[in-house]
């Protein structure tokens, strides 16, 4: 299956946008499915670093081990699940727009699936997200631009 895929405008520059969606302490503020998300480790992020997120899926809490495959402030980055029998894969991507003042966030959402995680991604998990991932994409726009 392809990708999920959505793009927005956000009225704040690349650098801040940027900043705030590679946080991951800050997942759980504008994804809906996030409960929680915490760096391992005290280093700032950078490629090799893990940082472990709860997500509800559906009725269930799954944990899950991400690590930052890709960094490239403040255009690029890969995520990349490392453990579970989800995996996300997110590249996003920001664009400055106009003058510089204004970013085109472009989100994509993958998954690679082991044992259960096979039958619960294309029942659950992809549903849900298609729904999810332009209502984040909503909140982290309204969150940006307060």
């Amino acid at each position: 299956m392809p990708a999920i895929k959505e793009s927005i405008d956000i009225a704040r520059r690349p650098e801040e946008v940027f900043s705030y969606v590679t946080d991951p302490s800050h997942l759980p503020e504008w994804q809906a499915s996030a409960v929680s998300a915490h760096s391992v480790g005290d280093a700032p992020l950078a490629v090799g670093s893990k940082f472990q997120t709860i997500r509800r899926m559906g009725r269930r809490e799954i944990p899950m081990t991400m690590e930052v495959t890709e960094l490239d402030p403040p255009r690029r980055w890969h995520f990349r699940g490392i453990d579970g029998p989800i995996r996300g894969d997110v590249t996003g991507t920001i664009e400055p727009l106009g003058d510089g003042e204004r970013s085109r966030v472009t989100f994509s959402l993958d998954f690679e699936t082991h044992g259960m995680g096979k039958m619960i991604v294309p029942l659950v998990v992809r549903p849900q997200m298609r729904k999810e991932l332009p209502r984040n994409e909503e909140r982290l726009k309204a969150l940006l631009e307060a």
